[in-house]
């Protein structure tokens, strides 16, 4: 094995368009030759069509990586101007005929039975993407095609950088420190480290995650709430801030547009149905029918939990009209009261180096892996950590990077990407996966470590999950290895998985330690967070259900004619779900980066899906045992190592040994199924 890391150091952005356009061309020539070969067999047609596609990844993966978190305005301009290159690239791969007719006689020979699984799969795969993709269409609209994908590149491009461009637009320079009272004080120094280093005096607010977070949870002033609040929810739309360059509603519209257009062109009624043909889930109304049954189950509970929020605000906040940027700080009041913690106690608690040592020693009890670090690695910062992962016989299998911060220039949220997959390489070696993990905590301040709260470490075990599943895979063929090849709404079980060791008492013990004294989190706060867990989890529940419903009406529904339908479908959809008011000045959708930028258009249901996956596969650990080696084993086995090699709900069934149950699900969320 080799470790092949990408060069950060080396990266001359000048030539990038360059090389990225010649990769292209040369990789376009190079399969029109493979396709003319007489005999064609996967060694002499898709083996090499690996290494070109693996050329090419390498290096755009790296690019693309830095595009989200390192955004230099010079960056940003090499992007837009490879994004077309990229496009046209594979939209010509797509459409080329005689490659898709090469893999389909290949799938119909002889030859094509005397492969692995793991290569059968790589075949029916490719044959199902080119259909998908357009191949068999007419030279008339295969033009068309193309086009559209080069346009919905674009646009999904141009909404992420508005989205970028008005989260970081938008700042608030505090002068009098009485206006921030409520906040910890670790967001206050963080706040004042901000101003001083644009070189002002005071508190620098702005619209990252940890920041508004911390105002609108924990802010008393409340007029400072409602402003930080509008700021958020009004970004990149005509209400926000620079609306004439940031505005993404004219995007949005635009974006809908064409996944319409290329849905029909496809001869689907709709994107929801195009979406769904590489998923698990079999129709949209399968989809809709698991989402409301969700939904019945959640509502009650939901109503009873504002009731009791706005109860609690009327009597001890003298607040009678409860605003939307109230309730994040009354529920933590509430939660503050009624389970006597709230997560900033908690948050010296889980120091990150120390969380990160007892996350890899859980993933060691689990899986037999172990973690190291590995030092002067380049990288593009120099916050970013890098380490090694051994398996039980101390043999390398992967490596990844850890990238844990909030910075300017910087996408918000958190994510696993892959740099490299696992693959044989034409010199025989195994190319090792390598994984980044990106994630946007409060920094270290000063000389104090970085301190997570009791969600932050949630989130840190959810993307390490994705990760483990990327880098643990055994199969050698790039397109079905790691993460790759498997449906959207399972990619999220082993993530989702991993979430649940967060609330038992073992791992809470391996991943905390007072930063100041080395204590471990007492059993009283232990106790008070874990009987805290479910604290408004049907409010938790009818959100999740509101954005997934959201994006499966509004791309199965979508009509171009009716130009503000994108609100109106929203609208509806929280009528019908939604137990809390929305601000009629919301506008969340235009910064909705998961379905109009990330990936998820039509798939967002895929985090509920898989979460009823994950709560069932923990199920079998806290039946068996949380660190039972043969279940750990298994579950390395039939979800961590096969990649997309294999049938992913078939692979869950042999794992539980059945098919999933929603009851997991429910019980873990503290809903009563019997409704």
């Amino acid at each position: 094995m080799q470790k092949n890391l990408p060069s950060f150091m080396n990266i001359n952005l000048k030539t990038i368009p360059k090389t990225i356009t010649t990769i292209c061309s040369d990789n376009l020539a190079a399969i029109k030759h493979l396709i003319q070969q007489p005999k064609i067999t996967w060694e002499t047609l898709l083996r090499p069509i690996e290494d070109l596609d693996d050329n090419l990844h390498n290096i755009w993966e790296t690019i693309e990586h830095l595009y989200m978190v390192d955004n230099s305005a010079e960056l940003r301009a090499v992007y837009q101007e490879c994004i077309p290159v990229i496009t046209a690239y594979s939209t010509q791969l797509a459409h080329n005929k005689k490659l898709y007719q090469a893999i389909k006689k290949l799938h119909a020979s002889k030859e094509f039975q005397k492969l692995n699984k793991a290569q059968k799969r790589v075949i029916t795969n490719e044959l199902r993407d080119f259909k998908l993709s357009g191949a068999t269409l007419t030279p008339a609209k295969k033009k068309q095609f193309a086009k559209i994908q080069q346009q919905l590149a674009l646009l999904t491009t141009k909404f992420s950088d508005n989205v970028m461009d008005a989260t970081h637009g938008w700042q608030k320079l505090i002068t009098n420190k009485k206006e921030l009272v409520g906040l910890p004080q670790n967001t206050l120094d963080l706040l004042q480290q901000t101003a001083k280093q644009q070189k002002k005096k005071g508190w620098l607010i702005g619209l990252d995650q940890p920041t508004f977070v911390a105002v609108i949870t924990y802010a008393d002033n409340r007029a400072l709430r409602e402003k930080i609040y509008r700021a958020y929810v009004t970004r990149a739309s005509k209400l926000g801030q620079n609306s004439k360059k940031w505005d993404n509603g004219p995007v949005m519209h635009k974006i809908m547009q064409q996944r319409t257009q290329l849905a029909n062109l496809m001869n689907f009624k709709n994107y929801a149905d195009l979406s769904l043909e590489t998923k698990a889930a079999k129709s949209t109304s399968e989809v809709i029918r698991f989402l409301k049954q969700l939904g019945k189950y959640s509502q009650n509970k939901a109503r009873q939990e504002y009731k009791d929020l706005q109860q609690f605000a009327r009597e001890k906040h003298h607040i009678s009209d409860l605003q939307p940027w109230d309730t994040a700080y009354i529920s933590e009041k509430l939660q503050a009261e009624k389970f006597h913690f709230s997560q900033e106690e908690l948050r010296p608690y889980f120091p990150l180096p120390h969380a990160l040592k007892g996350m890899f020693k859980l993933a060691h009890k689990l899986f037999g892996v172990t973690i190291k670090p590995e030092n002067n690695i380049d990288t593009w910062h120099k916050d970013v950590q890098v380490f090694a992962l051994y398996d039980k016989d101390k043999h390398l299998r992967s490596m990844f990077y850890l990238d844990l911060y909030a910075r300017p220039n910087k996408q918000n949220g958190a994510w696993m990407h892959d740099s490299r997959s696992r693959r044989i390489l034409p010199n025989g070696e195994t190319q090792l996966p390598i994984a980044y993990i990106t994630c946007n905590f409060q920094p270290p301040i000063g000389k104090t470590p970085a301190l997570l709260t009791h969600s932050d470490v949630e989130t840190l075990f959810h993307e390490f999950g994705h990760a483990l599943q990327h880098m643990l895979t055994k199969i050698n063929y790039a397109a079905v290895s790691g993460i790759s090849g498997i449906p959207w709404d399972v990619v999220e079980l082993p993530s989702q998985f991993m979430e649940n060791w967060c609330w038992q008492k073992p791992v809470i013990n391996m991943i905390s330690t007072h930063y100041k004294t080395g204590k471990k989190l007492p059993a009283k706060l232990f106790n008070n967070m874990v009987a805290a867990k479910n604290f408004q989890s049907g409010l938790q529940m009818l959100r999740q259900i509101e954005l997934s419903l959201f994006d499966m009406r509004l791309h199965k529904e979508f009509d171009s004619k009716q130009r503000h339908q994108i609100q109106e479908t929203l609208n509806s959809v929280r009528r019908a779900i939604a137990v809390i008011p929305t601000a009629d000045f919301n506008r969340f959708q235009n910064s909705f980066l998961h379905i109009f930028a990330g990936g998820y258009a039509a798939g967002y249901y895929s985090y509920k899906w898989a979460e009823l996956l994950s709560a069932d596969a923990f199920a079998k650990f806290e039946s068996k045992g949380l660190f039972d080696p043969k279940t750990g084993q298994a579950f390395l086995k039939y979800v961590l190592e096969p990649g997309g090699s294999d049938d992913a709900m078939q692979l869950f069934k042999r794992f539980r040994g059945r098919n999933p149950s929603v009851k997991a699900l429910l019980k873990h969320s503290g809903i009563n199924a019997k409704q």
